[in-house]
């Protein structure tokens, strides 16, 4: 996957979560949790971009582990959807299942930017 396509996968990703908030039920738990998902989520797909601009390696390694923790906070926060019974299970499974497909994409994308970083230092 090229940095283009993560970037319309981030931000689709982002897009589908505010649809999940925008129909969540009209509690103060159901607010607060769906505010925490909603800057998380979105989050992601900033942070990627920033990445995508970074300076040098050690710059994208750093912005892409920021995007990584971000897309973790955000499966936290669909996890606490499901489990408090604001959604159903069934209803948050893709938003899950995405979240935790971005989060193997970037540590993967961490883990050879890392590894062509040591690479490169020690090659001189």
């Amino acid at each position: 996957m090229n940095a283009e396509e993560l970037k319309r996968r981030t931000k689709k990703f982002g897009l589908a979560v505010i649809k999940l908030v925008e129909s969540l039920p009209s509690s103060q738990t159901a607010r607060v949790i769906g505010n925490q998902l909603l800057r998380s989520a979105l989050s992601v797909g900033a942070n990627y971009r920033a990445a995508c601009r970074a300076r040098s390696k050690a710059d994208f390694i750093s912005k892409v582990g920021i995007t990584i923790e971000e897309a973790d906070e955000s499966q936290h926060w669909l996890e606490m959807l499901g489990e408090a019974g604001l959604v159903p299970q069934d209803k948050l499974e893709q938003l899950a299942k995405e979240a935790d497909e971005l989060v193997a994409i970037l540590t993967a994308s961490a883990k050879t930017a890392r590894e062509n970083l040591s690479g490169r230092t020690q090659a001189k």
